[in-house]
């Protein structure tokens, strides 16, 4: 039976909006320290939420970042209507990017978006369509 929900809530998150790039992810970050998470967890959940919302910003038109807490979990959730990922293999490996070279300019692109997010997560899952979109969740165990 999944532990009672301490809080929850979405976000959108526009493609291609570098200028407001972030705001979801300092959004959760505040959020997880009103409420009196850990300062690690909250560090792990950070740069998941910062990492999933720029590859949206990136990558696809629009996405939600949805997280919940719970007393022994944070699972986030971020859904995107893109081109989706061909090779999810391939980019989950260290430095291997699609980014465009004015993403690259930006500072952007470098390929560790998906291992990060991967590396900060206890439980992580990722499926993507081609033509349609990307789905990955990440559970940290509190």
């Amino acid at each position: 039976m999944p532990a009672e929900s301490i809080f929850g809530q979405g976000f959108t998150v526009k493609g291609g909006d570098f200028a407001n790039a972030g705001e979801v992810s300092c959004k959760v970050r505040n959020i997880l320290k009103e409420i009196g998470i850990n300062s690690d967890i909250i560090r792990r959940t950070a740069i998941i939420a910062y990492e999933a919302e720029m590859n949206v910003v990136m990558y696809a038109r629009e996405g939600t970042l949805s997280f919940e807490v719970t007393p022994d979990r944070i699972k986030l959730v971020m859904e995107d209507k893109g081109d989706g990922i061909g090779n999810i293999e391939l980019a989950m490996q260290e430095g291997y990017s699609t980014a465009t070279d004015e993403i690259r300019e930006m500072g952007f692109g470098a390929g560790m978006g998906l291992p990060n997010i991967k590396k900060n997560s206890d439980d992580f899952k990722i499926s993507s369509v081609v033509g349609e979109g990307t789905r990955l969740e990440a559970i940290i165990k509190t």
